[in-house]
């Protein structure tokens, strides 16, 4: 670490590359001055693979929230769609792989890596990605147990539906019976996972997903993320199963990270109607829900 700092990662912005049995992941942090130790918040880039802009644009969040911000940069070369968006679920042939090689799996090792550069092993931690980040949360919460008090998908461009209906990426249509099912279901809908929307992203942009299965699912991010609510809430209803998701909304945003990260309304995506206060994060972190 560099000269001055006293304690792992230092103040302010940093750049660290963390080793995972041969894979090398550049990670980029920011420390804010002062920061207590009370709360962790990983921060997951869209398609453009811009993890270290996403640092940066989250800077305010660590500011205002009291976090230290940990942007994992996942490149395109390695970890193409199939290991980004969709996880690393299966191998380009389609077979499924063992959970080791998941991508999602990288998630809590560096949880883990960081919290002992810190030199705090129980260091609460929130998760929120947006665009091809927040797809990579919103699938990674229905297969990898992260630990995570919440893991907030923001403007998705697709979402994975809680049915057979449509193929893995959309629904767990083709998925091997392992990772399908009722059990997998009902796990899913008790993830305290949030569905954070701008409401003015409700139309086609240049990097949306048109294919004929993601029109299924709606003519934009909001509508999309919108039903996959909808129809979670409903089937948890129905099969009285605990339901852990929220909805939340930002008036009048597109689709636009930095915008949705400084937005008021992201502080009820990540916590609820008020910041969590130090001495609740031990609850919330247990219970995984606000």
């Amino acid at each position: 670490m560099p000269a001055g700092s006293d304690r792992g990662l230092p103040v302010g912005r940093f750049a660290v590359t963390l080793d995972f049995d041969g894979t090398a992941l550049e990670v980029f942090t920011y420390k804010p001055t002062g920061w207590r130790g009370e709360r962790m918040l990983f921060v997951m880039h869209g398609t453009l693979r811009n993890a270290s802009e996403y640092r940066d644009d989250a800077v305010a969040m660590a500011e205002r929230f009291g976090m230290l911000v940990v942007a994992p940069y996942f490149d395109k070369d390695r970890f193409p769609s199939r290991r980004y968006q969709f996880g690393g679920l299966r191998d380009e042939s389609g077979t499924a792989l063992p959970q080791e090689q998941w991508t999602y799996a990288f998630v809590p090792r560096i949880a883990t890596r960081v919290r002992e550069l810190e030199a705090r092993p129980a260091l609460p931690y929130w998760i929120i990605g947006h665009s091809a980040g927040g797809q990579f949360v919103a699938r990674m919460s229905a297969f990898q147990d992260t630990g995570a008090v919440r893991l907030i998908a923001a403007n998705a461009g697709s979402h994975l539906f809680p049915s057979d209906d449509l193929p893995f990426g959309y629904g767990f249509g083709d998925l091997p019976d392992a990772l399908r099912g009722d059990a997998r279901l009902q796990r899913y809908l008790s993830q305290p996972l949030t569905i954070y929307l701008g409401t003015a992203d409700d139309h086609p942009d240049e990097y949306f997903d048109g294919s004929a299965t993601a029109m299924k699912q709606g003519g934009g991010r909001l509508q999309r993320g919108r039903e996959c609510f909808a129809r979670a809430e409903a089937l948890a209803r129905e099969r009285n199963w605990t339901f852990g998701w929220t909805l939340v909304e930002a008036e009048g945003v597109e689709h636009d990270h930095t915008k949705m990260f400084d937005h008021p309304a992201c502080e009820r995506a990540l916590f609820g109607a008020r910041i969590a206060a130090p001495a609740d994060v031990a609850q919330l972190n247990s219970t995984g829900r606000p």
